[in-house]
């Protein structure tokens, strides 16, 4: 409240019973959205995570505690709008931080005393409905997090047998790697299709179209240098996480060959 509120009186005392109670020495009435918006940070910070979990439990029959865990972080990443990935797929007129105010002010507007605890378990029910959803994608992504992992580790098993036939390659990020060999002449996508022919990628999962991973698993090169910008991207995690200890990340500027005028 005195975040919210620069010029404020009220008492403050707690009970074994009852917790902490305020009291406003004024009219509440000027007070009203800035008391429904602490009562949305405080659940926030300190309710939300164990709803999340009941709902995952009591609603999804989830048991096992890493799968909850797991779920429960994916599932804040998506109400806070952390995740870009999870932005594209949720319906934006599920806004349960908005539900909430509305919840909580709505109750302001009825008494002049409210009990917060008493909102949480008896009047959230459209909140928790809009929590439900949200846990639904989360599961979702969750699901597709366990279908990469399990596609990455028989690639990995794959790469580990397979004997290695070029013995480095260079990769700069973009939209799709481009490829070079140890002289630094630029591999075309039509040297890396024919390259692809030699392997049955349909085996492994991977499409003829994929231009990434696929002439990578080709060639299972002893060692893969990665230059650019971002070490945390997707496709350059995925390649790390198959090839592991092969692989070398290095800043753009660390790149040793001349490069084409398009990817400059």
């Amino acid at each position: 409240m005195f975040k919210n509120i620069k010029h404020i009186e009220l008492n403050w005392k707690t009970d074994k019973d009852w917790g902490n109670h305020i009291q406003f020495k004024d009219n509440i009435s000027n007070y009203k959205s800035a008391i429904a918006e602490s009562m949305v940070h405080v659940f926030f910070v300190f309710r939300l995570s164990n709803m999340i979990k009941q709902v995952i439990q009591e609603c999804f029959f989830y048991t096992n505690i890493y799968e909850i865990e797991r779920i429960s972080d994916i599932a804040h990443g998506a109400l806070s709008g952390e995740d870009p990935e999870l932005l594209k797929v949720i319906d934006v007129r599920q806004n349960p931080e908005r539900t909430l105010y509305s919840l909580f002010n709505a109750n302001l507007q009825e008494v002049k005393e409210i009990h917060f605890d008493s909102i949480v378990k008896f009047q959230l029910k459209s909140f928790k409905e809009q929590l439900v959803y949200y846990v639904g994608i989360a599961i979702d992504e969750f699901k597709r997090e366990e279908d990469h992992q399990t596609f990455v580790n028989m690639l990995r098993e794959y790469v580990q047998n397979k004997k290695k036939s070029v013995k480095e390659i260079h990769l700069v990020q973009g939209n799709h790697f481009t490829f070079y060999k140890t002289d630094g002449r630029q591999i075309s996508q039509m040297e890396l299709r024919t390259i692809m022919q030699k392997e049955p990628l349909y085996m492994v999962g991977l499409d003829v179209n994929e231009m990434n991973l696929a002439p990578l698993i080709t060639m299972a090169p002893e060692v893969i240098y990665i230059y650019g910008d971002n070490p945390s991207d997707p496709k350059t995690l995925t390649i790390i996480n198959v090839f592991q200890e092969r692989v070398r990340f290095r800043s753009i500027h660390q790149f040793p060959f001349k490069r084409s005028a398009r990817e400059e």
